[in-house]
């Protein structure tokens, strides 16, 4: 199992405070030390398996077919006006990502991105009505040559950094990592009116495995 990038410099700084905690506790509460061993061996593999990055390879690539850019279960299927690329209606999913799940974000579709905006924003809870448009969150368009298709990392409560690794005029490919979001939040796909969408509200979805719609 992969760790991705953007856990390096946390873990490694998280395992230097409970080596340091571990040691304060052997020099003044040696009693105590096996269990801040427990305790610390179990908040560092917590954090651990935030950023882990499983290899999810594309059995079938079709850019016809949006594979689930994160890993979650299914909280929106609706549609909806997207008013910040499109200014238009829209299919929009919505991926709920808790922080068991892998963090990772992919390409649902190859293609050219044709637009690219960081907004910063609020921290409110993923599923709030108002944080597709107040929280911190980042908007990717990716025309795949016939249908463009727009994705929005958007940042939750425990969520407090997007990363990003696109730019506007990038050639990006389907199922390759566009984005980390950490301890996880929500991403929303915005798809055409006449994409056949293959999920269910409630449905637990995997990265580059799932088929959420074909164009």
């Amino acid at each position: 199992m992969k760790i991705h990038k953007e856990g390096h410099k946390i873990l490694i700084s998280f395992l230097f405070i409970l080596l340091a905690v571990n040691f304060i506790v052997y020099w003044f509460l040696p009693a105590h030390l096996l269990a801040a061993n427990i305790i610390s061996g179990i908040l560092f593999l917590l954090v651990l398996q935030f950023f882990r990055n499983p290899s999810r390879e594309i059995v079938v690539a079709d850019d016809n077919i949006i594979y689930a850019p994160a890993d979650g279960k299914i909280v929106v299927i609706e549609e909806a006006h997207e008013g910040e690329y499109f200014n238009d209606k829209r299919l929009q999913v919505s991926i709920f990502m808790s922080p068991t799940n892998v963090h990772v974000n992919r390409n649902p579709v190859s293609g050219t991105v044709n637009y690219f905006r960081y907004h910063p924003g609020k921290y409110l809870v993923a599923w709030h009505p108002k944080s597709s448009t107040e929280n911190e969150r980042t908007t990717l368009v990716i025309d795949n040559g016939e249908d463009e298709v727009l994705l929005r990392q958007i940042a939750g409560a425990m969520a407090k950094r997007i990363g990003a690794y696109v730019n506007e005029g990038d050639q990006v490919h389907q199922g390759k990592d566009f984005g980390f979001i950490k301890f996880g939040s929500r991403v929303d796909l915005f798809l055409p009116l006449d994409a056949k969408i293959e999920v269910q509200m409630g449905q637990k979805v995997r990265g580059n495995k799932t088929v959420i719609a074909r164009l």
